[in-house]
């Protein structure tokens, strides 16, 4: 009955969430307390100990650093210089648009500040190339996710963080590296599929005009090194350490290493290097993001410690043949990010039953990680989910936005899910 509860509660705070356009942490965390307190006998103290502290900390310290390259220009002249690197192949312009908001994405923008300035770049660039607005929208979205996806970026941070969680800590970078990897690969494999298929792709990039940038100021060079400078921080030891796991160096600096602390000494050097306003970027950290990973992160721990996602994961684990199960985590990603977040929602809520089906069938669990992840981005190009309210949100006239929301829905989502579907089966083979 408790496990009832509480799988009703995640239920209900992800519905009022959408339905109100309130957060659905703050709904999570109120959850969280009643079931936890009274129907659980929780201590409130030990309540409040479920906030996820460390993946609160690296999302504010990673965001703090990358927001002085948004707020100076330097990540938005990056993207543009990426897609005048093509104009002398016009109809790779799909794929221009996905190198532009993945590469943007991996060094370290993160997926709604991506598609938040690349999604109105490329509809501009769909109307004077006479491509398929649909095309760009599936590209930029599908670079904004897998560009996040990777290690040091947005995305991949909150999902090692998830698999630290889940006792996964000696294997998360290479499960994150492998999960990077794999949904870069399906990401052009969709775009593909868009871009070749469909005869009214044929003539895209004829009649396109790919103006120069202007050239980087100053700050802008000092960021972009900055930025490059970090990157190769953070992912040095951890390399280093899988090519040469007996090095007693090697393996101690890197057991000290941590995006979160070295994002905050990269961003005081930033500041004093006045890359940019602190009050500017302080206000970009993405609180509202916080809030909703947080929360959520905290009912899910009260779902553990009930015991549900034990049960879950057994009844998946026992009723289903094993050849089924990753399959059919992708599919049930895809339907809750129909609605959801996908870190938000999506990966806090799924990752914590990976233990227990890999217990239960004996699977791999990076293929599991990796399912939830393909599954889940498969259907956030929805009007409903992050990346389709912002493409809609870019769209620059009602008649353009009302002509999108049905094409979204009734065609991109479904190809991308039996897309995703298709995939991560062929991906259960190899794993």
């Amino acid at each position: 009955m408790l496990s009832i509860l509480i799988v009703g509660s995640i239920a209900l705070a992800v519905a009022i969430g959408y339905k109100t356009n309130h957060n659905t942490g703050l709904f999570a965390i109120v959850f969280a307390y009643l079931i936890g307190c009274f129907a659980m006998g929780m201590k409130p103290k030990t309540v409040i100990g479920t906030w996820p502290v460390s993946t609160m900390f690296v999302i504010f310290s990673v965001s703090l650093f990358y927001n002085f390259a948004l707020v100076n220009g330097t990540l938005e002249k990056t993207a543009r210089y990426l897609l005048y690197a093509c104009r002398r192949f016009p109809g790779l312009l799909p794929f221009a648009l996905y190198f532009a908001s993945a590469g943007i994405a991996a060094l370290g923008a993160g997926f709604f500040t991506v598609m938040a300035f690349m999604a109105p770049i490329a509809l501009i660039i769909c109307e004077e190339a006479r491509m398929d607005k649909l095309i760009g929208a599936v590209a930029v979205n599908c670079g904004a996710l897998s560009g996040a996806n990777f290690m040091t970026s947005g995305s991949g941070i909150i999902f090692r963080g998830l698999m630290d969680n889940a006792g996964f800590h000696e294997n998360s970078f290479q499960y994150s590296l492998v999960i990077f990897i794999t949904s870069v690969l399906f990401s052009l494999l969709l775009i593909a599929g868009f871009r070749y298929l469909p005869r009214s792709s044929r003539n895209i990039g004829k009649g396109v005009s790919f103006e120069k940038p202007e050239a980087f100021t100053p700050k802008q060079k000092t960021n972009l090194r900055l930025m490059i400078a970090m990157i190769l921080v953070v992912l040095m030891f951890p390399v280093l350490n899988i090519f040469l796991p007996g090095n007693s160096t090697i393996a101690f600096i890197n057991s000290k290493m941590d995006v979160g602390l070295v994002a905050i000494v990269f961003s005081v050097i930033a500041l004093f290097l006045n890359l940019a306003p602190q009050k500017e970027v302080i206000a970009k950290v993405p609180w509202n993001t916080i809030i909703m990973i947080c929360g959520v992160g905290m009912l899910i721990q009260v779902a553990i410690e009930a015991g549900t996602i034990d049960l879950l994961a057994s009844w998946v684990g026992s009723s289903l043949p094993a050849w089924s199960v990753p399959v059919t985590v992708s599919i049930v990603a895809a339907i809750m990010s129909f609605f959801s977040s996908t870190l938000g929602v999506v990966c806090p809520a799924l990752y914590p039953l990976v233990p227990t089906l890999t217990a239960a069938t004996g699977i791999n669990p990076l293929l599991l990680f990796t399912c939830i992840v393909i599954g889940a981005q498969s259907s956030a190009i929805s009007p409903f989910s992050s990346g389709g309210s912002l493409v809609l949100g870019s769209c620059a006239s009602e008649e353009e936005r009302t002509a999108m929301f049905p094409r979204l829905i009734f065609l991109a989502v479904p190809v991308s899910v039996l897309s995703s579907t298709v995939f991560d089966f062929i991906l259960s083979l190899i794993l």
